[in-house]
């Protein structure tokens, strides 16, 4: 399945400010990395974040965020951005604080 672009390209542009940043085809979507650790994506015509188990909750508190479900189980951790979600500043910009804020407590891979 293909990533949508626009998506995407929404997230490069958020973090265009960070450096560590690279990308890679997963899940049949796109990951975004930061040195080496997931950090978030787009998969299935909506994004996702990597905010550790300690700031979920903190990010299913902002509409359009929900827990991430690839196989209908809830992976800990992880957050789906709906695509409005993705589209506001406001939101995307404090889903993707609290993403930055765990992947950067992690070594580098």
């Amino acid at each position: 399945m293909a990533y949508n672009e626009e998506q995407a390209q929404i997230l490069r542009d958020a973090l265009s400010d960070l450096s560590g940043i690279s990308e890679r085809k997963m899940f049949g979507g796109l990951c975004i990395m930061h040195n080496g650790n997931m950090l978030c994506g787009i998969a299935n015509n909506k994004g996702m974040a990597r905010v550790g188990k300690k700031r979920e909750e903190l990010a299913l508190r902002y509409e359009g965020i929900s827990p991430l479900s690839f196989t209908g189980r809830k992976m800990g951790g992880m957050v789906d951005i709906s695509d409005a979600a993705l589209r506001d500043p406001v939101i995307l910009d404090e889903v993707l604080s609290l993403a930055k804020e765990f992947v950067c407590e992690l070594l580098a891979k």
